[in-house]
């Protein structure tokens, strides 16, 4: 059974840095693509960085070069790495997963999520 758990949420000052990890079970990492998705306060999940089983990222542009999305495929992990917080940031983060090789952030049929973890950014 593939299970997903996020760590490395908190509060953090406006332009503040956070590492986010998901840490996963039950699944070859090699055998699925993943994702993080976003959900302000209000408002819909949106998917925002993806990784493909071959380490190809992909980003929506409001994270584009904020963000780095990367994987340990030996400890089936994956983590998002925030710099340039920004108050529009505030929200649950999830990961996502997948079978396949090609993820992006916009796909819709992401398979296993994660339970989320709440980050708030404060100015």
């Amino acid at each position: 059974q593939v299970q997903l758990v996020e760590s490395g949420g908190g509060s953090v000052q406006s332009g503040g840095s956070l590492r986010l990890s998901c840490a996963g079970s039950g699944y070859t990492a090699s055998s699925y693509c993943m994702g993080w998705f976003h959900q302000a306060p209000g408002k819909e999940r949106e998917g925002i960085a993806a990784i493909d089983s071959d380490r190809s990222t992909t980003y929506i542009d409001s994270v584009k070069g904020r963000f780095t999305i990367s994987q340990d495929n030996a400890k089936n992990t994956l983590f998002l790495q925030m710099n340039g917080l920004k108050a529009e940031d505030t929200g649950i983060y999830y990961c996502a997963a997948r079978v396949g090789w090609i993820c992006r952030p916009w796909d819709n049929d992401f398979e296993y999520w994660g339970q989320g973890t709440q980050v708030t950014v404060f100015s």
